[in-house]
């Protein structure tokens, strides 16, 4: 498996686990609580975590491109930083391989 599949499907498992952390939040009405989250970066033994808020989560997910990841742990040969903001960044998966797999991954795609 070549290095961008492998880090696409790392990002998008975590994308999974964090839509489901927050199905969880909405399911017990935590709304207007951050959600603690895990970064969606590509390395499969990272463990930081990602603070945001409902809407923020939202707008992340509007697009199938975008994943949430701690600073530092952007992959600049898959992915560009889109958008800096309070404890993580916002990066799009290049064209190619990288924006593929993230449009065939993501749980919310019709």
């Amino acid at each position: 498996m070549e290095r961008a599949e492998r880090i696409g499907l790392n990002e998008a498992v975590f994308r999974e686990v964090n839509e489901r952390i927050e199905t969880l939040a909405q399911t017990f009405d935590l709304g207007t609580q951050p959600l603690d989250l895990i970064c969606e970066c590509g390395d499969a033994a990272c463990v930081d975590r990602i603070h945001m808020t409902h809407t923020e989560f939202e707008s992340l997910r509007s697009n199938s491109h975008h994943f949430a990841v701690h600073p530092g742990h952007v992959a600049p040969d898959v992915e560009t930083v889109v958008k800096e903001l309070d404890g993580y960044q916002i990066v799009s998966k290049d064209e190619g391989l990288p924006r593929l797999i993230a449009e065939r991954t993501d749980p919310r795609a019709d």
